[in-house]
């Protein structure tokens, strides 16, 4: 492992569904499923499923901290969960289901434990917190057929997802929700009408289409990370278009079969805020992709003015 690496470990119910959260974001070097927390050595998918080991099924990431630090990876896992099931995970039950947080060092513990603690006191569970902070003990990768089971399996993985329970608990529980009459009052009534209605702005006559500085641009409404300069272009739609997200897990994409067309919609993930369309007429050197956002549901914040607005740790897209 390089010197700038570091590994976290998380079991959060079936491995299926823990790998898509954390992989290909940045700074996430691979993530791999496997077994750990037991004492078996190289056990097997269906000795693990038989509850006979003591391990859990998890996740292993090796990460860049300095772009993606470990807390940002806790947040996550706790997002992907059901903290206050002690028998498992969604339809998943039995000890190889149960959610753990796997440190390996002092530092992850204490920043796992605090994170535990903070979700404990901002009473959004009526029911205790029961995700144990563990010691890291040895890790055995899944089989090969459990490894990024969301890519090789997908429409399979989607099912599962759905039908488990997994799916529907993140909405209801770890979607964050706004107050759209205070929002009324914040944003501009362009603002709201793109991010909130669903709305479409004026090519041409919108304040980024031809913005050539270096900088980022965040959800108007959350203030999360979405796109950078350094992926921006001129499509000629007079929108801003970019060749892909600064990390793919703020976004989120679904089906818009309005106005007669069927279209890929783009929404911030934390704020659900409409952001706009991707299509497949981007830059072919560049993956072929054009995210063509409105300007009104994003704020430029320049490369010079990112450390003071508390967005340093994104400095490393402009060395």
């Amino acid at each position: 492992m390089a010197a700038n690496e570091e590994i976290a470990t998380f079991a959060g119910g079936c491995f299926w569904c823990m790998v898509e959260p954390f992989d290909e974001r940045p700074g996430i070097i691979k993530v791999v499923s496997g077994y750990t927390g037991g004492e078996t050595e190289n056990p097997t998918y269906e000795e693990v499923c038989s509850h006979t080991t003591g391990h859990v099924e998890a996740v292993q990431i090796t990460f860049d901290p300095a772009i993606m630090p470990y807390q940002q990876l806790v947040e996550t896992f706790w997002q992907q969960i059901d903290p206050t099931d002690p028998g498992g995970q969604f339809n998943d039950r039995g000890e190889s289901y149960q959610t753990a947080i796997f440190y390996h060092n002092e530092k992850q513990k204490e920043i796992a434990e605090d994170a535990k603690q903070k979700l404990a006191d901002s009473g959004k569970f009526n029911k205790p917190i029961v995700t144990k902070i563990l010691p890291a003990k040895s890790f055995y990768p899944a089989e090969d057929e459990h490894q990024n089971y969301y890519k090789t399996n997908s429409f399979h993985y989607k099912l599962y997802k759905k039908g488990s329970g997994r799916a529907d608990f993140i909405e209801e529980n770890w979607k964050k929700s706004y107050d759209k009459s205070k929002l009324k009052e914040q944003l501009t009534p362009i603002q709201y009408n793109v991010t909130q209605e669903n709305g479409t702005e004026t090519p041409f006559q919108n304040e980024y289409w031809d913005n050539e500085k270096e900088g980022i641009y965040v959800d108007i409404v959350s203030g999360k990370v979405l796109f950078s300069s350094k992926d921006k272009f001129d499509a000629g739609c007079g929108w801003p278009s970019f060749t892909k997200p600064v990390d793919n897990y703020q976004v989120k994409e679904n089906t818009d079969t309005s106005h007669g067309m069927i279209r890929t919609e783009v929404r911030s993930r934390e704020a659900d805020s409409h952001l706009g369309h991707v299509f497949n007429d981007g830059p072919k050197e560049h993956g072929g992709l054009r995210y063509c956002m409105n300007s009104a549901a994003m704020r430029f914040i320049p490369k010079e003015k990112m450390a003071e607005e508390g967005y340093q740790s994104y400095l490393y897209l402009f060395e």
